[in-house]
């Protein structure tokens, strides 16, 4: 793990955020200090933050060491597949138009309605009564 060819990059997904460092490896991901399979459990999800690496053929080649924070499970996922995406971009720029045209250096901003005052929630009324 030589930090001279490491590429940090930053993801995010709703409220989730995760620091990504990339760097030459034989294809070990980890997040939080735990192997992606052990983290995330689910296969979706492992599925979803391996994805940038498995489109542009670089599963084997780099080592991803993320640190998640904030959201869910579904949220940290979507944040380390953009923060992988952005560092892959960084590491080999050939591969940023695939990337952009796969979808994964776009950042997905659908966030959580707020709750609006005078309503039970972000877009459900009180019942109506007329008389």
């Amino acid at each position: 793990m030589s930090d001279s060819k490491s590429f940090v990059a930053t993801g995010r997904r709703k409220t989730a955020v995760a620091k990504v460092r990339l760097f030459p490896g034989i294809g070990k991901l980890r997040v939080n200090k735990r192997d992606l399979e052990d983290y995330f459990g689910r296969p979706d999800l492992i599925k979803a933050a391996r994805a940038p690496l498995e489109a542009t053929g670089n599963l084997q080649t780099y080592d991803v060491e993320a640190t998640a924070l904030g959201g869910g499970m579904s949220g940290q996922a979507g944040a380390v597949s953009h923060g992988v995406a952005r560092a892959l971009a960084l590491a080999v720029p050939e591969l940023k138009k695939t990337l952009k045209d796969t979808g994964y250096l776009t950042r997905d901003d659908r966030m959580k309605e707020r709750k609006k005052y005078g309503r039970p929630g972000a877009r459900k009324r009180f019942q109506f009564s007329k008389r």
